[in-house]
């Protein structure tokens, strides 16, 4: 018994050590690629424990081609002017012209930006907002 328990414990261990050696990782250029990108972005940007986001440093100024937040969020809003939330049909119906978006509750612009980003996300590569895929 105690034979058959020692050729298993030793079989195991092999396994393991073996397993160990399949699934560790290669040093590869994509990891060095990573490592760069990342301090890259800290050295451009800043944890904002206030707003709880990323935020540029007070000294830099953000890569060519990548909109801000705050044109990003005017771009989502334009969109919501626009566009109205059909609840019977579950989908956006464009409007004629753009609607006052002050007459609506806190209650209501917080559920139609919330469908709109269920829906929609921004592409960093198009600067737009995307259909997501279901």
């Amino acid at each position: 018994m105690q034979f058959k328990f020692t050729h298993t414990l030793a079989l195991a261990g092999m396994l393991a050590a073996l397993a160990g050696n399949v699934y560790a990782q290669s040093p590869s250029s994509a990891g060095g690629q990573v490592k760069m990108d990342r301090e890259t972005f800290l050295s451009i940007m800043t944890w904002d424990e206030i707003s709880g986001q990323w935020v540029l440093k007070s000294n830099m100024e953000a890569p060519t081609g990548v909109l801000s937040r705050k044109d990003v969020l005017a771009m989502r809003d334009d969109w919501l002017k626009m566009n109205r939330w059909d609840e019977d049909r579950s989908i956006w119906v464009p409007l004629g012209k753009p609607r006052d978006m002050s007459v609506l509750t806190r209650d209501q612009v917080k559920m139609e930006t919330i469908r709109f980003l269920m829906m929609y996300k921004w592409d960093e590569a198009r600067s737009e907002w995307m259909p997501r895929q279901r």
